[in-house]
């Protein structure tokens, strides 16, 4: 029996966003794809409009995921110093199996700047990412975890560009050491 199609798209995606993840959009060729997603090249393209539409798909895919972790982690009971570790320490030590950095990191480096439909989406999850961090850090402040004089919104901005930097560095090889060191004098800050 023949598997649903949408099962078969689901697992493609998956593939095609850790291949992305790994050597970037313009890097990963239609054959990178096939052997990822084994998939022949006819049927990626009678699944997928395009390499960018499949490539859309793989980031919607990251992006939901980094963001329903993100806000189930913020709606989460810890205190918010405990919550901003637990994200910067999802950097410092990822998951094993994932490729290093960030495919939302690479997409703002590699197409938002001259694809219009990629920096909006990307600027959808930035925005809602955002939201997520200043509503927990509001919530701390009004409970007393920080001090009234803290800008909820820089320090959710503060958290956003501190993973970014800590994904850039990681990808570039940095020590674990040093990663573990910029968290520690970003956790400062809460």
């Amino acid at each position: 029996m023949a598997r649903p199609r949408k099962f078969e798209e689901d697992r493609a995606v998956e593939a095609a966003m850790r291949a992305f993840w790994t050597a970037g959009y313009e890097a990963t060729s239609t054959q990178d794809l096939c052997a990822a997603t084994g998939l022949g090249r006819s049927s990626i393209y009678n699944t997928f409009a395009s390499k960018h539409d499949l490539f859309e798909k793989a980031l919607r895919r990251y992006m939901e995921e980094r963001t329903a972790g993100l806000a189930e982690l913020m709606a989460g009971d810890p205190p918010i110093r405990e919550k901003i570790r637990t994200v910067l320490w999802q950097t410092v030590d990822p998951d094993p199996g994932d490729p290093a950095g960030c495919l939302v990191v690479n997409a703002l480096v590699e197409l938002a700047p001259h694809d219009r439909e990629i920096a909006e989406a990307l600027r959808r999850d930035t925005d809602r990412r955002l939201q997520l961090l200043r509503a927990a850090i509001e919530t701390a402040r009004a409970r007393g975890e920080l001090g009234a004089d803290k800008d909820p919104l820089a320090l959710a901005h503060f958290v956003v560009a501190t993973v970014s930097g800590l994904r850039v560095a990681a990808r570039g090889g940095a020590a674990r050491s040093a990663l573990e060191s910029i968290a520690n004098v970003a956790l400062g800050a809460f």
